[in-house]
């Protein structure tokens, strides 16, 4: 009697549907060969309504796969399924009591390098450049390296304004590198020019070039980069000395007799919310105090950086680090946005490879700043006369390299004309009537098409061909209107 009924009355489908939804329903499961009647229930409701639909069985899937996702489906939109009778005999079994750690357990694959002697290069052993090679016309030097986010990951702990940068002081160890190439023992002068961007897909080559040596004993040094085949970049110019060193600055009694201890509570948060977004690998600074217009500081790399200290004459996280404590001491504010290191002076590395540092910094007569660096035992370890940091805005971080801008989304608000003022079109089908007229009306209101296939992936694959073609035809006409293409909850 009631499929009699069925074929020869009304189904009334939608009046079934909407009666359960009246009744508090929110989540259906088709109980069939297929999805089709999950898709209708979609449609018995208004724009806006919360509502589930799951098919147990799919044509293309088997059904003991199919049936167990729609069961997790279900589960994932809060039904709570009777485990006990989808799985008998099944147990549970207790989560770890502890927070998970996020540790990783991948074997770390080692950068492979080829032997650059084939190419007439010579090693040039550091963990931040590949090659060097001495020039021909002169008795200078050129240095060359491959940065990425693959290659040296530690660098993406480097965040400046939502942009990771290569620090201010990797040019300092680059500089070093440089000097001890041509036999140069210390940093004379160092001025950074050019924020270096480090791309998030990709890398960006590296270029170290120092000149011949002039009768001071100075050669002239230049840090350039390009990403891809696009334009070199210069990045950072200073001078280079084989005179002699300017004598290692002394820390004196540690801890500083007399200082005021700084609370480091809280303060990378501090330094995240100015622009300065830092990593675990930079995120050094152990202990501050502050004394007058000096400031002193612990720094130390953590444990899964402090192995590659020896393969740098001083690690440019661990010396950025020693850098926060001039925020920490109160030696150089932040208001103005994050600041970096601009130019340094009488830069000087006595011993290689720390992973601890003591540090001083110090204000000079100038208003920059001194640095003196020592080890746990308080034997020198670098020293700086003299450092300058300029604050670096938002706007200066999207064309460092290659000209590449960061985009953003934003919603702006959109007031529909009346009907005198706009064409009102029902669907994308219905846009074929406006294609073989002449004019345009000021704005043309156009629904998103609720796209083809009976997957997602196809029906955003089919809304993406099918909008596109639409505003490709549109502003290739050049017109004067507006288009403005509606879309609504559930048109995918």
């Amino acid at each position: 009697e009631y499929w009699v009924r069925h074929v020869r009355e009304a189904v009334r489908f939608a009046d079934g549907v909407r009666a359960l939804g009246e009744l508090g329903v929110t989540t259906f499961v088709e109980i069939g060969p297929g999805g089709v009647l999950s898709t209708l229930v979609q449609g018995c409701f208004d724009d806006g309504t919360d509502i589930v639909t799951v098919p147990a069985l799919r044509a293309d899937r088997p059904e003991p796969y199919a049936l167990v996702t729609a069961v997790g489906q279900l589960h994932a939109y809060g039904v709570s399924p009777d485990w006990q009778a989808l799985f008998p005999g099944a147990r549970r079994v207790d989560l770890p009591t502890y927070a998970f750690q996020r540790e990783r357990f991948w074997l770390d694959v080692p950068q492979a390098s080829g032997d650059v002697r084939a190419a007439g290069l010579g090693a040039a052993n550091h963990p931040l450049l590949g090659a060097a090679i001495a020039t021909a016309d002169s008795d200078g030097a050129l240095l060359t390296g491959l940065l990425s986010l693959g290659t040296h990951p530690w660098l993406a702990d480097h965040a400046v304004n939502g942009t990771v940068l290569l620090p201010g002081t990797a040019f300092v160890e680059l500089a070093i590198r440089a000097g001890d190439e041509t036999g140069c023992g210390w940093i004379e002068d160092l001025t950074l020019e050019l924020p270096l961007v480090v791309p998030e897909r990709g890398g960006v080559t590296l270029q170290v070039a120092v000149g011949p040596e002039d009768e001071s004993g100075r050669r002239q040094l230049s840090v350039h980069s390009r990403v891809d085949d696009g334009p070199w970049l210069r990045h950072a110019t200073g001078v280079l000395s084989s005179a002699e060193a300017p004598s290692a600055a002394e820390l004196g009694a540690w801890p500083p007799a007399g200082a005021e201890a700084v609370d480091l509570t809280a303060f990378y948060e501090g330094m995240a919310a100015a622009g300065l977004d830092y990593g675990p690998v930079f995120q050094g600074l152990r202990s501050v105090w502050r004394g007058g217009d000096d400031v002193f500081a612990e720094v130390e790399l953590p444990d899964g950086s402090a192995a590659e200290a020896a393969a740098f004459a001083l690690h440019p996280a661990l010396l950025d680090a020693a850098l926060h404590a001039l925020a920490a001491g109160g030696l150089v504010s932040l208001d103005d946005g994050p600041a970096l290191p601009f130019a340094w002076s009488g830069v000087v590395v006595q011993a290689a490879g720390a992973a601890m540092v003591r540090v001083k910094l110090s204000r000079t007569a100038t208003g920059s700043v001194a640095l003196a660096v020592a080890d746990g035992a308080g034997d020198p370890v670098a020293s700086v006369e003299s450092l300058s940091l300029r604050a670096a805005s938002a706007e200066q971080m999207p064309g460092a390299v290659g000209g590449d801008q960061l985009f953003g989304l934003e919603w702006t608000p959109f007031t529909l004309p009346s009907a005198t003022d706009a064409l009102m079109i029902e669907s994308v089908a219905d846009f074929d009537a406006l294609r073989g007229s002449e004019g345009t009306p000021d704005v043309v209101v156009v629904p998103c098409p609720a796209g083809s296939g009976s997957e997602t992936a196809d029906r955003v694959h089919s809304v993406a061909s099918e909008v596109l073609a639409l505003v490709q035809w549109w502003l290739a006409g050049e017109r004067a209107g507006r288009l403005a293409l509606v879309t609504r909850p559930g048109d995918l």
